[in-house]
């Protein structure tokens, strides 16, 4: 898995590389980068989306899993949802909550990657 995910990100990047070069950046792009970045710079954040890594949850078993109170889950969640970082669907009386992409799935990989040299 990580095999592949490192060629995934080698061959992302070689392409990013040649794109940044012929692509200008605007303004309100960096702005908006930045703004995803301050999603990612709170623990709490960062441990909901780590625990959505491999299994959806809801926000009681997420609560359980970080030993939080489900109110302070719940206030991060509606953040990382408002974000596009994490979606929802419903079961029943349950809310489920998931990553939004394999995106995200791909930053904290490349930055636990990173952290871990």
């Amino acid at each position: 898995m990580l095999i592949c995910l490192y060629k995934y990100i080698s061959r992302r990047l070689c392409v990013m590389k040649k794109e940044s070069k012929a692509a200008e950046v605007d303004e309100s792009m960096l702005f908006n980068l930045a703004e995803l970045f301050k999603i990612f710079g709170d623990s709490t954040r960062i441990k909901i989306l780590h625990s959505l890594l491999n299994a959806e949850l809801s926000v009681t078993e997420i609560s359980q899993k970080l030993e939080m109170t489900q109110p302070a889950i719940s206030q991060q969640l509606r953040v990382l949802k408002s974000s596009g970082l994490v979606k929802f669907r419903r079961d029943g009386k349950l809310v489920i909550y998931s990553l939004a992409d394999e995106h995200v799935s791909l930053i904290l990989n490349v930055g636990i990657e990173h952290l871990s040299e």
